[in-house]
Parts: C-alpha cells; structure tokens; sequence
C-alpha cells in the first residue's frame, strides 16, 4: 500500500475553491489524510466540507477565531497521522499535481520537498507588487541564512514526519513560520529538494481584496514580519542542538 500522506488545508472563506481541491487531491493522492482547519469561515465554506464529508472520511477542526495560518498549520501537524506530511493553499488545485512529483523525492532518499519559483523551470507571474517583493525577501533569505535554498516562502510542501518530530515547529504568525522551520532542518541535516511550478496570479493577489494583507499598509506590515523573522531564526539556531 502507498504510503499514508496527510495533506491539510487551512480555510477561512474558501467557497470558490474548497470543493475542486478536495476534488483533485482524492485523485491525485493514494492513501490520502485530508485535515481541514476552518477559522469559522462565513461564505459557505463549510457546508461544501459537509456535503463532501458526508462519511466521515475527512478530519475536520472549526476553530472559534481567525487566529492565522501558522497556528491552523500547527494543529494539521497535531491532528495527522500519516508518514509524510503536507500542505497546499486552499485556492492553488491546478498544484495538487504536483505531489506525485514531492512524493518521489521523498522516496528517494529526501527528507522536504518544496515548490520552488526560483529553481530552473519555475517563475512568479503575479502581479508586480507581489512578485518583487518575493523575489527580494528570498535574496534577503539566502544571503542572511547562507544556504542553497532558493525559495523560502512558497510554503507548499511535503515533509517526513521525521523530520517534525525533530525540528521545531514554530506555529505563529502567517507564513513566515516556513522560513524558519526551513533553515533549521536544512541546519539538522536533512536534505531538501526543490521542485519548480509557476505561481500564476489569481483575483486574491489583489491588494485591495487579499485576505492576508487587504491594504498596502497591511501588506507591507506583513513583509516586515517576514523580514523579523530571518533574524529572530538566526537568533534561534543556538537552541537546535539544546
């Protein structure tokens, strides 16, 4: 039998997009463990859940508050049960494809598969704003961490169960939390592979109706936790070997 994959879902609001990635990661994903973490969304997201889950095959967790992705990340990570480990956004289907490809560097003898938009083959085609100011924060990254690793901030993956089990996983904040999860298992040793996708734009990358940053003010605010967070890791790196 295949190995057991738990991939989870973070939602808050993902009505237009819950059913079809539900729908694809069943296709494209033997032994599947599907968590989704629920903020307590209002557009309907959770009755789509429900007429999928109608057997009780889905683990499913209604959080009381939006208290951001890191943490909804975190309790996945405690409620899964399979031996890799994985997760996607919500509004990304057309990728689920891709962990067939994540699926077999793990079998080969890596520990973290990550999408990557910055190896040979990958590309960031939203719009300008967004694509900029991930092209430098992962520059930012690579000179301050001085590691190979090219994309830091994707935050699409798959993981070893292994590999949490030994390396701290720091659930707060939005996606910033990968950077540092990140650097600490490249740092522990294990080996991370990288596999290019194009990130394409969607309505959500607009500023103006992102759910994570709905205003330039928000969004810039978010890129100086990103930046924190680099050097808060390096701070951190003395506790790995505690």
């Amino acid at each position: 039998m295949s190995t057991k994959t738990s991939i989870i879902l973070c939602t808050y609001n993902e009505a237009n997009y819950i059913k079809q990635t539900i729908l694809e990661l069943e296709k494209n994903i033997q032994n599947l463990e599907l968590i989704i973490i629920d903020d307590s969304s209002t557009d309907g997201t959770m009755n789509i859940v429900n007429e999928l889950n109608y057997n009780k095959k889905y683990k499913v967790v209604v959080r009381e508050k939006k208290t951001g992705l890191a943490s909804a990340v975190l309790k996945g990570v405690a409620e899964s049960s399979g031996e890799y480990i994985g997760w996607i956004d919500t509004n990304m289907p057309e990728l689920v494809v891709k962990f067939s490809e994540m699926k077999k560097a793990l079998e080969s003898n890596y520990d973290i598969a990550v999408l990557s938009r910055y190896v040979d083959g990958g590309s960031d085609k939203r719009n300008l704003l967004r694509t900029m100011s991930s092209k430098y924060l992962n520059i930012i990254c690579r000179i301050c961490l001085g590691s190979h690793i090219k994309d830091y901030s994707s935050g699409i993956y798959l993981i070893k169960k292994n590999v949490i089990n030994k390396v701290p996983f720091l659930g707060y904040g939005h996606g910033e939390y990968f950077i540092e999860f990140l650097d600490h298992s490249y740092r522990k040793g294990f080996r991370i592979k990288e596999i290019p996708f194009e990130q394409k734009s969607k309505a959500a990358d607009n500023i103006k109706v992102s759910k994570s940053a709905p205003s330039l003010l928000k969004f810039f605010y978010l890129g100086f936790k990103y930046i924190l967070r680099i050097f808060l890791t390096i701070i951190r790196r003395g506790r790995l070997n505690d």
